[in-house]
């Protein structure tokens, strides 16, 4: 019964508004013409409470109808722009209402698809740009493959030909190792750039740990430098007495602090210094390797840290990929490393923060 009476819809609005301004139409001519006035005066009268009906029915009109359709409206033509700001603010509790209340669910709902849209294009946009940036890889690690082997399988395919020709059994063995040193050259070759290639592909993480980096540096400077056969230079090295602890992947800094020593000890000049340095400062701590010996070109400093880079004045030796792998490997961590020309050689270095 409450329902049936109640004014919640537009409709039972309208049409009681409409059945108030019928009896009030009424109700004011009966009024008027019992009044104790001359006929043109109750017209009058009567005349006045129709202009006031006519305003009542036109402010209600404009409050219930006129002005929602309107808001309802104009939410409809922003949300159309795709413009989900502002909801709709009908709060009635009529069909309008109820249509507010659709409209700011449909425009949340919306929203919340083209945000989702939005994060799948910017996924799709990185993948499409990883699968790009893996095969200009691929190609880049072929072609590399490819420029790098010609030398190594040329020696192999020319004292191959030899070893079939030649009747000395000295030089046949001499044959027979040169062949086997090239094939174990491009086996390093492969596996070295083909740990490059994860790297700067993501497809290799770093493992974390906590170490003393202290303990590290001697391991490694001492496999490399200690006792080694034909040593010809001068070594020098200033370390911590306390231990010093990092936190990073203790394979990977093997790996940094090998390739920068063996480098600094391929170009170290004959009876020449080769300085070794881990010093502390703060927070962080400071390696350097120095070996005294002819300086890089300085247009070609910026250059040393790209694959194959070799010195024009270096024999055929090395890979060309050592330096990459250092600069990949503290790049990856965002530790700052360089090299610079002193006054009589070269230093290598880089920084690393300490873990208390």
């Amino acid at each position: 019964m409450k329902e049936i009476f109640s004014l919640r819809t537009v409709r039972k609005k309208i049409v009681m508004l409409s059945k108030l301004a019928g009896i009030m139409l009424i109700f004011s001519y009966i009024l008027s013409t019992r009044l104790p006035v001359s006929e043109n005066v109750s017209f009058l009268i009567w005349l006045g409470f129709l202009l006031m009906l006519v305003l009542g029915i036109d402010y209600f009109m404009d409050r219930f109808i006129t002005k929602p359709i309107a808001e309802l409206n104009t939410s409809a033509k922003r949300m159309a722009g795709l413009d989900f700001s502002t909801p709709c603010c009908i709060t009635s509790t009529n069909e309008f209402g109820d249509l507010s209340a659709s409209l700011n669910t449909m425009a949340e709902n919306l929203q919340q698809a083209l945000s989702r849209l939005e994060d799948a294009n910017a996924q799709l946009e990185k993948d499409v740009e990883k699968e790009r940036l893996l095969l200009a890889e691929r190609k880049e690690l072929v072609d590399s493959l490819s420029h790098e082997m010609k030398t190594p399988l040329g020696i192999i395919r020319a004292y191959a030909e030899g070893l079939q020709d030649e009747p000395d059994e000295t030089k046949k063995q001499k044959y027979a190792q040169v062949i086997v040193s090239e094939v174990e050259r491009m086996n390093d070759l492969i596996v070295t750039l083909l740990d490059l290639s994860a790297l700067e592909s993501g497809a290799t993480h770093l493992a974390i740990t906590r170490f003393d980096f202290v303990e590290l540096v001697e391991t490694v400077a001492g496999r490399l430098l200690a006792d080694v056969p034909d040593a010809d230079f001068d070594l020098q090295y200033e370390l911590p007495e306390q231990k010093v602890y990092v936190q990073t992947d203790i394979k990977r800094m093997e790996q940094v602090l090998g390739n920068l020593i063996v480098n600094a000890r391929k170009n170290v000049f004959p009876g020449g210094s080769l300085r070794l340095e881990l010093t502390r400062d703060g927070d962080a701590l400071h390696f350097s390797v120095f070996n005294q010996g002819r300086p890089i070109p300085a247009d070609d400093l910026p250059k040393i840290w790209t694959k194959f880079y070799r010195d024009s004045g270096a024999e055929y030796s090395g890979s060309g990929l050592g330096l990459s792998i250092v600069a990949q490997i503290l790049s990856m961590q965002k530790l700052p490393y360089g090299a610079e020309n002193l006054a009589d050689g070269v230093r290598f270095y880089f920084s690393i923060p300490i873990s208390e």
